[in-house]
């Protein structure tokens, strides 16, 4: 096989090497932002909570002080009942009496209402702070692996790229000016083997003409269809 074919066949061999790398730390950061995002979610319900649960607290505190102006004015009232000289006025007061005790009924139900959703929402936040507990400690485990498989990735992959570099060094310019050409658009197809005299980047059968000069390799040699280098594997030539 020609000199420079070959090296651009271990050329591409090598990029795509060094492409794997990119989903595979993608997938490492992906696993600790996710648990990092679960984190914070349940952070932000916390919070929520809390405000919520604030302003349950200052409801309940205006019917506490509202059930307190209420209390002081039946006590005025049972005082001035004693005081009272006409009918009218009796019926009067006792009006206001019964408007005020429905207004106690109210708002001692509004307060056993709102303790409620405050003691319920103060279980919610016990159960998110546990489960925030778990997942922060499960975070720092992800994360240690995380660093860990990146570090190994990023010792690998400069490995490579010190193969790669060491290859370019060797590598005829003008057939690398080529194969980078066509692997702007071509990524990791740009040199692909023939089977069953068909190219497979396009998958198009070409010529017995080119399909015997692939077969020899003496010269670069690109499918007619698409454009890519074509090559034999070993046990097919």
């Amino acid at each position: 096989m020609n000199k420079h074919l070959q090296q651009l066949i271990d050329l591409s061999f090598v990029d795509k090497d060094i492409d794997a790398f990119e989903p595979q730390i993608e997938e490492a950061n992906y696993n600790y932002e996710a648990a990092l995002a679960k984190t914070k979610s349940i952070e932000s319900d916390i919070e929520n909570l809390s405000n919520e649960i604030k302003e349950e607290e200052l409801k309940k505190s205006k019917n506490e002080i509202h059930l307190a102006e209420l209390s002081q004015k039946l006590e005025e009232n049972s005082k001035k009942s004693a005081e009272v000289k006409t009918e009218r006025e009796m019926k009067s007061l006792q009006l206001e009496e019964e408007i005020a005790k429905e207004q106690v009924t109210f708002a001692n139900e509004e307060i056993e209402r709102l303790e409620k959703i405050i003691e319920m929402k103060k279980e919610q936040i016990e159960v998110a702070e546990a489960t925030l507990t778990e997942l922060q400690t499960s975070l720092e485990k992800v994360k240690a692996d995380v660093d860990e498989k990146l570090a190994t990735l990023n010792k690998e992959r400069q490995e490579v790229f010190v193969a790669k570099e060491k290859l370019l060094g060797t590598m005829n310019q003008k057939g690398l000016a080529f194969y980078q050409k066509i692997r702007r658009w071509a990524k990791n197809t740009t040199i692909v083997p023939v089977e069953d005299q068909a190219c497979m980047g396009c998958h198009m059968v070409i010529g017995d003409k080119v399909y015997a000069d692939v077969i020899k390799g003496e010269d670069i040699t690109t499918c007619p269809h698409c454009g890519r280098i074509l090559y034999m594997k070993p046990n097919e030539e």
